[in-house]
């Protein structure tokens, strides 16, 4: 997830675990000298009802308090934990009336601490595997399309580096051009997208410094930071149709060894960029008892970029309307009202398109929101993202 711990949906997918110690592995000769395949896979294929992920190995950092940080170094990869991911979504306009929202996220996951990587002379040998979400929705022609990669972190196959940043599986890239500014590509049979971001308002750091809890153990907890406002340009493929786009877009950088507490089934998370500057994002842990758990939390950003954090307390989220998927059956939230009172925020979410599900190897929906509201009590609207995980199964013993 994102603000939440969207490193969970990566930490949590067994399949990924599975696939990554073969991949750690020299490959047998029979090995296909190839990239992955794109499959818009459906299930999980590899677990078994009721699997539980082991525990992470020894010798893996975890986010145990407030760190230091070091940029441009830190938008790059931080192999000391376990699990990592560089997180994109926004809303994308083109001329010709058309109205896009894109997801790219890509993963890594450790596979052997770094303290204790054996010399291997194989390019094929790998420390990493590596996981790509993209998603495409075409808003007018009423279409979302998703699809997985995955690939080991060999060959040149996929991989991170911090200077100067990149992050890629297969073909699937993200990298920084300069001061702000960063490429993204992605390309599948039905679905691409080649975008210019740039940064208009520096940094966000949510929790305490960037030190983001998730529950009562300190180590359980991420190193979450975004850019909560790009503007993006570039160009859309839907289809066989391609277009020529202008729009904002957000991004979320989270890295830890950790997993979510027992009881806990799934997260709701927001991002909305709002017309008068400001950024919102806020995540609600859900608990199997149908509870919210005490360290969700948000942070709301000026349009100045001043950072208010939020604790459970400060803000409100009220489920205004239900969508059943045809495939998963899964019945997910499709339109919230969001108060935060201290800010005199009132917000009515609804989702752009329906059907945003991400039929993946664990299945959730991701989709662009619309936002109205009123702001100090001035009208006001916006745009934005949510992300639900745990309604087309539980998490809790997946983590």
């Amino acid at each position: 997830m994102k603000g939440s711990t969207r490193w969970l949906l990566l930490g949590g997918l067994l399949f990924l675990v599975l696939v990554g110690i073969r991949l750690a592995a020299d490959p047998p000769a029979s090995l296909p000298q190839a990239g992955p395949a794109r499959t818009p896979a459906a299930g999980r294929p590899g677990v078994a009802p009721g699997a539980e992920e082991a525990p992470p190995p020894p010798g893996f950092r975890r986010a145990d308090g407030p760190r230091t940080w070091d940029f441009p170094s830190d938008f790059g990869p931080h192999p000391e934990y376990q699990t990592e991911w560089w997180y994109y979504t926004g809303i994308l306009e083109a001329d010709q009336g058309r109205t896009f929202g894109y997801q790219l996220t890509l993963f890594r996951r450790g596979l052997i601490p770094p303290a204790e990587r054996p010399a291997r002379a194989s390019d094929w040998a790998a420390e990493q595997v590596y996981m790509g979400h993209f998603a495409l929705s075409d808003i007018q022609a009423g279409t979302h399309r998703s699809v997985e990669i995955f690939s080991r972190g060999a060959a040149g196959l996929a991989g991170a580096r911090n200077s100067p940043f990149r992050v890629w599986v297969e073909d699937w890239s993200i990298e920084r051009n300069g001061p702000g500014t960063f490429r993204l590509r992605a390309e599948a049979e039905d679905a691409a997208v080649d975008l210019v971001l740039e940064d208009r308002k520096g940094l966000t750091f949510h929790g305490e410094e960037g030190y983001s809890r998730k529950g009562e153990d300190p180590g359980n907890a991420s190193y979450y930071f975004s850019q909560t406002r790009l503007t993006a340009s570039g160009e859309v493929r839907s289809g066989a149709e391609r277009f020529r786009v202008e729009g904002l877009s957000w991004m979320d950088h989270e890295f830890s060894t950790s997993a979510l507490a027992p009881g806990q089934v799934g997260w709701d998370w927001f991002s909305l960029q709002l017309a008068d500057g400001s950024d919102l994002m806020v995540f609600q842990i859900r608990r199997a008892d149908g509870s919210i758990s005490p360290y969700s939390s948000g942070t709301l950003v000026s349009p100045e970029g001043e950072a208010l954090s939020l604790d459970r307390g400060d803000f409100e989220i009220e489920v205004a309307g239900t969508w059943r998927s045809p495939r998963s059956g899964a019945v997910y939230p499709a339109g919230w009202h969001l108060r935060i009172p201290g800010a005199d925020l009132v917000l009515e979410v609804e989702p752009l398109l329906a059907d945003q599900e991400m039929d993946v190897s664990y299945r959730y929906w991701e989709g662009a929101v619309s936002v109205r509201g009123e702001k100090d009590g001035e009208p006001i609207s916006g745009r934005g993202y949510v992300e639900l995980t745990g309604y087309a199964g539980s998490l809790e013993g997946e983590f």
